[in-house]
């Protein structure tokens, strides 16, 4: 890999995505759901963390590794997002950026995914 993680438009995306979630927990909704709260916020962490392990290990195999691992934490994500809709944390308008975000960077995952195994059988 000539890039850093820095630059990868999926781990900007993801930043963006945790900025999100973390603004949805400051609602007073979720003021005592502290478990709640920490499993959603160590999934959300966990897609930018992911790729950024993954991208230094210079490594297109471990890159694919770590970015798989990041897509399971999207859908983490966005599966925790619609038990706080159905909880009664939110509603549907608070969670719609971060979910509609969450299935963008799942599929730029899966696009960086495919591309990375296409350099592989070459």
């Amino acid at each position: 890999m000539t890039k850093s993680f820095e630059e990868f438009e999926v781990y900007k995306k993801g930043m963006h995505l945790a900025k999100i979630v973390f603004k949805l927990l400051g609602n007073k909704s979720f003021e005592k759901e502290y478990g709640f709260q920490n499993q959603i916020k160590r999934a959300v962490i966990s897609i930018t963390n992911n790729i950024a392990e993954g991208s230094e290990y210079n490594s297109n195999k471990q890159l694919i590794k770590y970015l798989k691992i990041s897509k399971g934490s999207c859908a983490e994500v966005r599966s925790m997002l619609i038990l706080s809709r159905e909880l009664g944390f939110c509603n549907q308008i608070q969670i719609e950026e971060g979910y509609s975000l969450s299935l963008e960077i799942s599929q730029n995952l899966s696009n960086f995914i495919k591309y990375l195994n296409s350099k592989k059988e070459n």
